[in-house]
């Protein structure tokens, strides 16, 4: 029954998508970043010389951030194709997408981060239940005074919580841009850096579509969202459901591979604080 219900929720996700030649700026590796078909297809490449990236013109304080991925085919061991938010300086927040590439055949890792004031170490580490090669598919990250959510084609994975009342920082006052990127991490990213890149398989491409930001744009530290932006953004607001929670507990179970909440060994002296948290109220909206 959740299969079909989400398949449902799948149909009607479909949004006015942005243009790529208007919407963003590709900032390095050369012309292995391509904008094509008038703005609705960006790819990235990557080779032995360099990977590439390109990030968002606006700068956005809350939002529900959409883009649709085809990652590499084939054997895509060492590679990390990443779409996050970040905000600039040193003690910077950021909001992480990785999709850590593996040998043809084994599936890709889906690594989460919630970084605050410049420290993250929050991961969580999920299998996909389709192969994100053969086709374009829904990645989103909602955040908003209360919560940071990630999905996947609608489905939520992963929720992190606005807990400042138990002293925990959360992304609230530094504007962020939206951030994508192929490059090589083959020190860490698969199995924990035993297998290298194979660069005969090279270049890498990984392919980007159909970016839509429902968001509070921030231009010369105004924001594009009226005082009571919650009333007219749905998404201001929005947490998970009991629905949604249960799909999110039925991805967990079946698809999360690693989550730091329960790595006693990295944390000896206990756990952080927002993993032992049960039940609290996070902030009102």
């Amino acid at each position: 029954m959740l299969l079909i219900t989400f398949l449902m929720v799948e149909t009607f996700m479909v949004a006015s998508a942005g243009n790529f030649n208007k919407d963003v700026d590709i900032t390095w590796g050369d012309s292995r970043g391509k904008i094509l078909n008038n703005g609705q297809l960006l790819t990235l490449s990557l080779d032995k010389a360099s990977g590439s990236g390109f990030q968002s013109r606006n700068e956005y304080l809350y939002g529900k951030f959409d883009m649709q991925l085809k990652l590499v085919p084939g054997n895509s061991a060492g590679t990390v194709t990443a779409y996050y938010l970040k905000s600039q300086g040193s003690s910077w927040d950021e909001i992480d997408f990785e999709f850590l590439g593996n040998l043809s055949g084994d599936p890709y890792v889906v690594h989460t981060n919630v970084y605050t004031k410049g420290k993250g170490g929050r991961e969580q580490q999920f299998y996909l239940w389709f192969d994100p090669t053969a086709d374009f598919h829904t990645y989103s990250i909602l955040w908003n005074p209360g919560h940071v959510i990630f999905y996947v084609d609608g489905r939520p994975i992963r929720e992190f919580k606005n807990l400042e009342s138990v002293g925990i920082p959360y992304p609230k006052n530094q504007p962020m841009r939206m951030y994508c990127s192929l490059w090589i991490a083959d020190d860490w990213a698969t199995r924990g850096g035993l297998v290298k890149t194979d660069w005969s398989q090279a270049p890498f491409t990984a392919s980007f579509r159909n970016f839509t930001a429902n968001a509070c744009v921030l231009s010369n530290g105004v924001s594009s969202c009226s005082s009571n932006a919650s009333s007219n953004n749905a998404w201001f607001s929005q947490e998970l459901d009991s629905s949604s929670q249960k799909v999110l507990k039925w991805v967990q179970k079946n698809y999360m591979v690693y989550n730091y909440c329960k790595d006693a060994k990295r944390f000896p002296e206990g756990l952080p604080v927002e993993c032992t948290v049960r039940n609290r109220k996070q902030i009102k909206i």
